[in-house]
Order: C-alpha cells, then sequence, then structure tokens
C-alpha cells in the first residue's frame, strides 16, 4: 500500500511539475493565454503558487475534522509528489516549448472525455 500511495504522488508530482497541475486547469491556460508566458513560465509560476497552499490546508482541514482524511496516506503521497515534481520540472524545462503546450492540451482531452464518459 505504501508502495502504491508513493507511486500515485509521484504520477501527480509528474505531472504538477511538467504541467503546473494544482492550478494548471485554471492557471497554466490563463498564463499562456492572457499573461503571454511561455509554457515553461506558467507551469512554474502555477507550481510556485502552490508554494504556500494554504487554501488547500484550510480544505484539508475540514476534512480532517470531519474523520475523512488519512494523514499518513497523505504524507506518502507528499514523498511520491516532492520526487515527481522534481522530476517533471526538469523534463519541462527541457522540453521545446511548442511540444509541451501540445501535451498539456493532449492531457487536457483525455481529462475531458475520462470525466465525460465516467
Amino acid at each position: 500500500m505504501t508502495l502504491l500511495l508513493v507511486a500515485i504522488g509521484l504520477g501527480a508530482g509528474v505531472l504538477s511539475g511538467l504541467f503546473g497541475i494544482g492550478g494548471g486547469i485554471v492557471i497554466v491556460p490563463a498564463l499562456l493565454h492572457f499573461a503571454k508566458m511561455s509554457p515553461q513560465q506558467a507551469a512554474g509560476t502555477s507550481l510556485a503558487a502552490l508554494v504556500l497552499p494554504f487554501g488547500a490546508a484550510v480544505g484539508a482541514l475540514n476534512y480532517y475534522r470531519a474523520g475523512h482524511l488519512h494523514v499518513r496516506d497523505a504524507l506518502f503521497i507528499a514523498v511520491g509528489m516532492a520526487a515527481g515534481a522534481f522530476a517533471g520540472s526538469w523534463l519541462s524545462t527541457n522540453m521545446d516549448g511548442d511540444l509541451l503546450r501540445k501535451a498539456f492540451a493532449v492531457l487536457m482531452v483525455i481529462m475531458a472525455v475520462k470525466l465525460w464518459v465516467g
């Protein structure tokens, strides 16, 4: 179970580091379109915004109080996310901006279809 949780965190961290996911669904496209940032700048800026996750902490506190938070599991996922974010950000900074933008678009389409279909 521990390895699964770390793997989930690692996958989320890679995507987070690569695409700036966290605020990536809203922040990255907005920074690309409205602020005219490169994909790497948008992902980096979005990722940096997550450094102080006050909103996430407040939300997690509500889940904790309601008995819906597994703190130990969250810590294992966080370890994986840290490693994954490092790897994903390295990949992003060494990729062509157009390829990164297109890969992010493909990810969003896949997720939209999965959400739509169920």
